[in-house]
């Protein structure tokens, strides 16, 4: 009995021993436990929220970022009409020849077509018959010169006679004048008109064809030259936009065929005017072409506003995009964090958005708004 008494014991003490040993391993070492989880109140205000632990949620301060306001607007590529001149035909004829050709590039005084006009023979005859009665005119004249030298004629008749000569002579240097100006010889006619490039250019518009005909000094003109060193950009510019432009900006000039070059034009004119189906105004901007622009080209067009506005800045994760909205949360008293909402702007280096409105810079944030909506959903 004593022996059963004995074993009994002996089971007790290692029984007792194991569940000692196995009491010890369960117990964790106090430093390697996970903080509490945070407890949130909910308030009686949906974006004011309690934590019991808001260590858990770090806070950044907004940072300053000058921001200015830009507006991008498409653009064409036009002519500016100050530079366009047409080579118009001073005689009505028969296109003989043409010597150039829409696209051309052509230089002041460089032959464009010949025309074969009746105006030139018409020209003739007058310039002619200008000849033949100021030669007649002139033999009056020195024959009343002797008979009022002789007394057989009254001063008066030698007036006349002078009159006459020198009405003559009006008449031979006005037809004379006009072959010229048509562009023929008076001493030998021939009937052609040559006409010629008025300034140096590029032929933006042709009107005329060999065998065609043309009219003295009326439209369709027989070519169009453009001088392109100095070119229009033309915008549409909506009637809500109009505050950012202004005569005298510059804006920056994006093309589309060439996207890695920058050009700077300027604002020359606004149009009085707004299109009333879409609302727009046209814009005009004058820029040196260096050779790469060419005439219903697209472009961007960027104005920049005058002065810089100062907005604040914060990592993209500190902001909560929910509903349609943007959020963020700030601290408030007593443990307590409010939701507010804010509008957010471009991206910014370094992960970092800009928050137009909202905030201020300075002003202090939960970093990561997604962790803190989180908890409290929970």
């Amino acid at each position: 009995m004593n022996r059963i008494i004995l074993v009994e014991a002996a089971v007790c003490v290692i029984v007792a021993a194991v569940l000692t040993g196995c009491g010890d391993k369960a117990k964790a070492d106090p430093s390697t436990e996970a903080p509490p989880a945070a407890k949130v109140e909910k308030e009686l205000d949906a974006n004011l929220v309690k934590v019991d632990h808001p260590e858990q949620f770090p806070l950044v301060t907004a940072s300053q970022h000058v921001a200015t306001s830009d507006l991008n607007v498409t653009g064409v590529v036009s002519p500016d009409v100050s530079r366009n001149v047409p080579a118009i035909s001073l005689a009505t004829g028969r296109v003989i020849e043409v010597h150039a050709r829409l696209g051309d590039e052509v230089k002041k005084g460089q032959l464009l077509l010949r025309v074969r006009s009746t105006d030139i023979s018409g020209a003739f005859a007058d310039y002619r018959k200008a000849v033949k009665n100021e030669q007649l005119a002139k033999i009056q004249l020195d024959r009343a010169k002797l008979l009022f030298d002789d007394g057989a004629i009254p001063k008066s008749a030698l007036e006349i006679a002078q009159t006459a000569e020198d009405n003559a002579r009006v008449d031979l240097e006005t037809t004379e004048e006009r072959l010229k100006v048509l562009g023929a010889d008076p001493q030998h006619p021939d009937g052609i008109v040559d006409v010629y490039a008025p300034v140096s250019g590029v032929i933006t518009d042709q009107q005329v064809t060999a065998g065609g005909g043309v009219q003295a000094l009326s439209a369709p003109n027989p070519f169009t030259i453009s001088d392109l060193s100095r070119v229009w950009i033309v915008c549409d510019v909506y009637e809500n936009d109009l505050p950012f432009v202004r005569i005298g900006d510059v804006a920056e000039i994006h093309l589309s065929a060439y996207p890695n070059r920058v050009l700077k034009a300027r604002i020359s004119n606004i149009g009085p005017t707004l299109d009333p189906n879409i609302r727009t105004a046209k814009v005009r901007l004058e820029v040196e072409n260096p050779g790469l622009m060419r005439l219903g080209m697209f472009v961007t067009a960027t104005f920049h506003g005058q002065a810089g506005a100062i907005h604040a800045a914060v990592p993209a994760n500190a902001i909560l995009h929910l509903h349609d909205r943007d959020w963020v949360y700030i601290p408030a008293e007593d443990n307590h964090f409010r939701r507010l909402e804010v509008t957010s702007g471009m991206m910014l280096p370094g992960n970092q958005q800009e928050i137009v409105s909202g905030i201020k810079p300075g002003q202090q944030v939960v970093s990561n708004a997604l962790v803190m909506q989180n908890t409290v959903e929970q």
